[in-house]
């Protein structure tokens, strides 16, 4: 296609007088038209500038274009962080799958399903936990799914399944630390399981009563005596002492629960410390006082507890 081109040359008249001294040049302007194109050049004090079709005029400003190289070099910044943060979590995501890698498939596989099984559970995963709790289902493997789902819903912050899963772990916990704990601590956690929370006087009698049932009589007939002897009568049937015994003696019972009380007091004196110096109304702060109040509450029914064994009469 042929172009059109035309040249416009603008120049000043000099004054030819010899007192005046001579002046600078003014600048030229040169204007070139072609079809569909038009081309701007600026000939200022030796140096050209070129001025392009459609761009703002504060595109040739300097201070705006500092400006906008700021504004640039803030973006890539920001998308470097991002960049950063996005390699760093895919690292703890990688760390999180790897923790697992030791425990066998076949037993990841079934962990993962019975995991499954109590989230879908609802309302019946008491019965649910219990029940694989009996088949000896619980194990450290599944706790440690269950932590796993529970740090990824942390990291994305996902505070409904946080919720959710914790109160997941601490109850599958509790039962596998139930079925492992020793006698002393079952019928600890029978007794505070018998309180309603209403009536003190009633749960205190039923206590004594079911520890007057586990505890044999503490009188030398019937610590040498098997158990099913009649000790009024003096009639019953003799066996020969059963090696697996497990019978509980209140005075283990009593030295059991006395450490245990020991060992709680001492951190909640270190948690009443913490807790004194981040007080507030703010959610958190108001959960973590009720948390130590159930806490202060529980260890009050301990001692409650305690106190009747050791004065505990048939």
């Amino acid at each position: 296609m042929v172009s059109t081109s035309l040249a416009l040359t603008c120049a000043a008249l000099t004054c030819a007088s010899p007192l005046l001294s001579p002046r600078p040049r003014v600048a030229l302007k040169t204007l070139t038209i072609s079809t569909g194109q038009f081309l701007v050049v600026r000939r200022c004090s030796g140096k050209e500038e070129v001025l392009l079709e459609g761009m703002p005029p504060e595109y040739y400003d300097d201070e705006w274009q500092a400006r906008q190289r700021e504004k640039t070099k803030e973006l890539r910044r920001m998308q470097r962080e991002e960049e950063e943060e996005e390699e760093r979590k895919i690292e703890e995501y990688r760390e999180i799958g790897m923790r697992l890698k030791e425990f066998p498939e076949e037993d990841l596989r079934k962990a993962r399903k019975l995991v499954s099984s109590f989230i879908t559970a609802a309302e019946e995963v008491e019965e649910r936990i219990e029940e694989a709790a009996e088949k000896g289902e619980l194990d450290e493997l599944v706790l440690m799914i269950i932590w796993n789902r529970l740090d990824l819903a942390r990291r994305d912050d996902e505070k409904d399944a946080i919720r959710s899963l914790d109160l997941l772990y601490r109850r599958v916990e509790t039962e596998i630390l139930k079925r492992q704990a020793s006698p002393a601590m079952k019928l600890l956690n029978d007794l505070l399981n018998m309180h309603d929370g209403f009536r003190e006087d009633a749960w205190m009698k039923d206590c004594r009563k079911l520890m007057a049932e586990t505890f044999p009589r503490e009188d030398p007939f019937s610590i040498l005596m098997p158990p099913g002897f009649d000790i009024d009568m003096h009639q019953g049937r003799l066996r020969p002492p059963n090696e697996t015994d497990n019978t509980l003696l209140r005075v283990d019972f009593v030295r059991e629960v006395d450490a245990l009380l020991q060992e709680v007091r001492i951190l909640e004196e270190d948690e009443e410390e913490a807790g004194n110096k981040g007080q507030g109304l703010d959610p958190e702060a108001i959960a973590r006082k009720l948390k130590q109040q159930e806490k202060k509450r529980t260890i009050r029914q301990v001692e409650a507890i305690l106190d009747l064994a050791l004065n505990l009469k048939w």
